[in-house]
């Protein structure tokens, strides 16, 4: 391994001329891209993703693993659509993660990402996460 873990270094010998080289090999990296609500593409921010998870999950409980493992789902997520997604997909992605991980967050993230304008968006979105929430535990019993 080199570059690590990234490339694979191998060393090697022509037998003709006994000259020793080494080649590295790594993965063909594709150009990641979000499609956001007005057209516009951009190339996917890893950092930036990860930034408002944090931001969500401020003064929760909640690992940095768990954060790197919803950012690496994404981008797993991205490159199986071929490098190109849209915003919504993230956020809803992001939605469906912090959901299961930790209530709060859920609603901090969600507040930004459906632009919260006042209390009663907030309140129809905790009426619909507790409507979905008891009927997900009485399907699970």
């Amino acid at each position: 391994m080199a570059e690590e873990g990234s490339a694979i270094r191998r060393r090697r010998e022509c037998e003709s001329c006994k000259h020793r080289f080494t080649t590295f090999e790594r993965n063909e990296s594709i150009q990641l891209l979000v499609v956001k609500r007005n057209g516009a593409e951009e190339h996917f921010n890893k950092v930036k993703l990860a930034k408002g998870i944090h931001l969500a999950c401020e003064k929760r409980d909640v690992p940095d693993s768990e954060i790197d493992r919803i950012v690496s789902d994404i981008i797993d997520v991205i490159k199986g659509k071929g490098g190109r997604i849209p915003s919504d997909e993230i956020g809803s992605t992001v939605l469906r993660a912090l959901r299961d991980l930790d209530e709060v967050a859920y609603v901090r993230f969600a507040s930004v990402y459906k632009e919260f304008e006042n209390v009663s968006d907030f309140g129809k979105e905790l009426g619909t996460f507790i409507r979905e929430t008891a009927n997900k535990d009485e399907r699970s019993a």
